[in-house]
C-alpha cells in the first residue's frame, strides 16, 4: 500500500508525551510533496528542543529494538496489563467494554446497567453525555461520551459507549479500582 498511503505519526501518541504538538508524515513523494505544501503554509513554529528530544529518542530505541527495553517493547506490555486490568474492571459492574488491540483506551457499552439519569439536566444531550455527568457526579469516576466524537448523523448510534483512559498511574488504577469495587458491591 505504500504507493497510496500516507502513514501519520505523532510525538505525543508514540512516547505518552500529551502536548508535544510534533509529529511526521512518511509516504511516496507523489502524495508528500503536497502535504509538504500544507504543512509549510499552516505551521509557523515548532519546538526545536522537542525536536531534537523527539530525534534522540527515535535513535537511542532504534538501536535497541531487540532489548526488551526496548520502549516500542515495554509499552505494549504495560499497555495490555493496565488494558486487561481496565476490562475486568468494567466488566464486573455490568459494562460491556470493546477490548482494543492497541491504544490507550477502552470503550464499553453502559446500556446494560439501567442506570436512573432522571436527575441530570439538559434532556436534549445524548444518553452518553449523561451517563458520564451521573457517573461523575455519583460515582466519582470519570468518562468521555463517545457521541461527542461522532457528526450528528451518527450520534445516536454511539450514545450508548463511554471511553475509559487506562493509560494512568498505578495509583490513578488503583483509586479508580476501589471506586468501582464499592460500585460492584452497592449493585449486589
Amino acid at each position: 500500500m505504500w504507493e497510496r498511503t500516507i502513514t501519520i505519526g505523532s510525538a505525543g501518541k508514540t512516547f505518552s508525551v500529551t502536548g508535544w504538538k510534533l509529529g511526521w508524515s512518511i509516504g511516496p513523494y507523489h502524495l508528500i510533496k503536497h502535504l509538504q505544501t500544507v504543512q509549510q503554509n499552516s505551521l509557523y513554529t515548532c519546538a526545536t528542543p522537542l525536536q531534537e528530544a523527539l530525534a534522540q529518542a527515535f535513535w537511542t530505541d532504534m538501536k535497541r529494538m531487540d532489548d526488551p527495553e526496548c520502549y516500542f517493547n515495554s509499552l505494549p506490555k504495560e499497555l495490555e496489563v493496565k488494558r486487561d486490568r481496565m476490562a475486568h474492571l468494567l466488566e464486573s459492574v455490568g459494562l460491556k467494554p470493546v477490548v482494543p488491540d492497541g491504544g490507550y483506551f477502552i470503550i464499553a457499552d453502559v446500556s446494560l446497567l439501567d442506570a436512573d439519569l432522571s436527575d441530570m439536566k439538559n434532556s436534549n444531550e445524548p444518553y452518553d453525555y449523561k451517563f458520564v455527568k451521573w457517573m461523575t457526579k455519583n460515582k466519582k469516576l470519570s468518562a468521555i461520551p463517545v457521541s461527542a466524537f461522532c457528526n450528528k448523523e451518527t450520534k445516536l448510534q454511539f450514545e450508548k459507549f463511554v471511553r475509559f483512559c487506562f493509560i494512568k498511574k498505578d495509583s490513578t488504577l488503583d483509586a479508580a479500582e476501589e471506586i468501582i469495587k464499592a460500585w460492584s458491591r452497592q449493585k449486589s
